[in-house]
């Protein structure tokens, strides 16, 4: 497994994390169990996976609890534990009773990255008194780092305004080979100043992986509601796949672990693709240290800027 700095001065991670939205509860499918989700856990832990990513919001905090699980059967000191603050809980008090459900929840005494879910668009609650409240959490010893998610790039540099003694080490937001949003702007930005870009969605919620197209469509309410699931967006991610999938023949790897290696490639990224089962772990663990050359990441991004998606 290789690790990178997380952000400037955050902590050693590993390049590949793990995502635990699927802990939820049964909106990834029927299939999910908790059992197997704490065994991906583990599996990801003997493969040099450290860094595990949740939410107050996944399944109400279910997420959370199975985490805990797991880093009962890894041992604290083996994980890098990062939960967020859902964007509604940005004021002062609410932060602070959030961080302690989550502590609750987690079973553990410090949050390593806590991170605010999304900038509330609803209450307009100011972020400066979001980021104080957080700020006092890490004096106090509380969390270690603090960290955003879907942040723009407006967002960050407000949020940074209003932190005196430290600095946001991370950004999560959607990035994937079909969804290159944040490379505009929000990507640059954070290369320049430091902030490692957490990727959630790093499959394309699994259109990445070749396991589907308009003829097996999933069936789980998660993805049933995402765009890239409609007929016409699965055809026309088809040439994507089918390159991803002659890369990973000539490798010996399967298109998602060349998905991940290539967004590994845009550091400072960090793609955290959850598993439902040990084996995902695994697979997803084998991304780390498949280092595409340059006529592959250029063939990749060439076939990448075709796709046209019917978001509408």
């Amino acid at each position: 497994m290789e690790y990178v700095r997380l952000g400037r001065h955050g902590p050693r991670v590993s390049a590949v994390g793990m995502g635990m939205w699927q802990a939820g509860g049964n909106a990834w499918g029927k299939d999910v169990r908790d059992r197997d989700c704490i065994e991906a856990m583990r599996r990801g832990h003997e493969l040099g996976i450290n860094l595990v990513d949740t939410a107050e919001v996944y399944g109400q905090g279910h997420s959370e609890e199975v985490v805990a699980k797991g880093i009962r059967a890894v041992g604290r000191d083996a994980v890098v534990v990062a939960t967020k603050l859902a964007g509604s809980h940005g004021r002062p008090r609410d932060v602070e009773k959030a961080v302690r459900g989550s502590l609750r929840r987690l079973g553990i005494q410090e949050i390593d990255l806590y991170q605010i879910h999304w900038p509330d668009p609803w209450d307009q609650v100011p972020l400066r008194g979001t980021m104080k409240a957080l700020e006092r959490l890490e004096r106090a010893g509380t969390i270690r780092y603090i960290g955003v998610s879907n942040f723009a790039v407006r967002d960050l540099e407000d949020a940074r305004g209003h932190l005196s003694r430290t600095d946001v080490v991370s950004n999560q937001l959607r990035y994937n080979l079909l969804q290159r949003e944040i490379e505009a702007e929000v990507l640059p930005y954070c290369r320049k100043e430091g902030i490692a870009v957490l990727a959630w969605s790093p499959l394309g919620k699994g259109v990445l992986t070749g396991k589907y197209h308009p003829g097996r469509r999933p069936k789980d309410r998660v993805r049933q509601e995402e765009d890239l699931f409609r007929p016409g967006n699965l055809r026309a991610a088809g040439p994507l796949v089918k390159v991803l999938r002659s890369i990973a023949r000539s490798r010996k790897k399967t298109p998602a672990q060349v998905a991940l290696a290539w967004l590994c490639s845009r550091g400072p990224v960090i793609p955290i693709p959850g598993a439902k089962r040990p084996a995902q772990a695994e697979e997803n663990a084998g991304a780390a240290g498949c280092f595409l050359t340059p006529v592959e990441r250029k063939r990749l991004d060439r076939v990448s800027r075709a796709v046209r998606l019917d978001t509408f």
